[in-house]
This record gives C-alpha cells, sequence and structure tokens, in this order.
C-alpha cells in the first residue's frame, strides 16, 4: 500500500475517533455527573497513554527543554482540545452525536478556509475558489438535512 493511501486510512481512523471520543465523554459526564470532569479524566487518560507510549516506543524526550521557545500560539493547542472535548460533551446529550458533528465539521471547513486563505499559523497559502465554498454549502445543506430528519 502506498503511502497516500495508509495517510487516507489514517485520517479516517482519526475521523471516526471524535464521535466515538465525545459518545464515551458524555457517558462518564453522566457517571461523574460533569461534563469538565468528565473531559478532566479524558485528558488525563490520553496524558498517561501517551506517555506509556512515548516510554514503549523509546520517543526521545530530549527536546522538551525546547518547548520552553514555542512562540505563545504554540501553546494553545491543548485549550483548543480541552474546549472541544468540553463542548462535545455538552453538545452530544443535546443535539444528538450527528448533528454536533455535522456542526462540528461545518466549523471545521469554515475555519480551514480562512486559515488556508490567509496563510495563517504559518501554513501555504491556498486561496478560497468557488469550489471551495460550494463544498461547505454542501456540508451546511447536510446539517440542515441531519437536524430536520
Amino acid at each position: 500500500m502506498s503511502n497516500i493511501y495508509f495517510y487516507i486510512l489514517l485520517a479516517l481512523a482519526a475521523g471516526a475517533m471524535m464521535p466515538t471520543q465525545a459518545a464515551t465523554n458524555n457517558k462518564m459526564a453522566g457517571v461523574v455527573d460533569s461534563p469538565i470532569l468528565a473531559a478532566f479524566i479524558s485528558f488525563f487518560v490520553g496524558t498517561v497513554a501517551l506517555f506509556v507510549y512515548m516510554l514503549l516506543s523509546g520517543s526521545p524526550l530530549g527536546n522538551i527543554s525546547s518547548a520552553k521557545d514555542a512562540p505563545a500560539i504554540a501553546w494553545i493547542g491543548g485549550l483548543l482540545g480541552a474546549f472541544f472535548v468540553t463542548a462535545a460533551v455538552m453538545l452530544v446529550p443535546r443535539l444528538g452525536v450527528a448533528m454536533t458533528f455535522s456542526l462540528v465539521i461545518a466549523g471545521q471547513m469554515i475555519v480551514t478556509l480562512i486559515i488556508d486563505h490567509f496563510g495563517l499559523l504559518g501554513v501555504p497559502v491556498k486561496e478560497v475558489s468557488l469550489a471551495r465554498v460550494f463544498g461547505i454549502l454542501l456540508i451546511a445543506g447536510g446539517v440542515v438535512l441531519i437536524r430536520k430528519f
């Protein structure tokens, strides 16, 4: 299998994990009676899992001290992840998994167009095109259909 197919499958698997994570975190929120605590537990388990993986795989920790030199914007990834996980835990019981993630995907696509168009956060510029805007409109149409039915 060429690398591109592996990466496509990896992306699909990662996408499949997001709604699954939201549903399992929602289950935890019900048990601990708090979406914030459920999100904290999720991040704690993820941190432990990454640490164990790093130890087992022999990933070097030598560059960890370089993190202090990272620009401020590089540090907000964890905040964004915490917001996403907490919001998903709060939204799933109110909107359902399909509606929540339809809106999440729509939000992702809108922001990706903005980031690409202006080359924000150091990504290469890829200007907005009519075809890309049409793709967003199709996603928005999908959100409407999911909401209606």
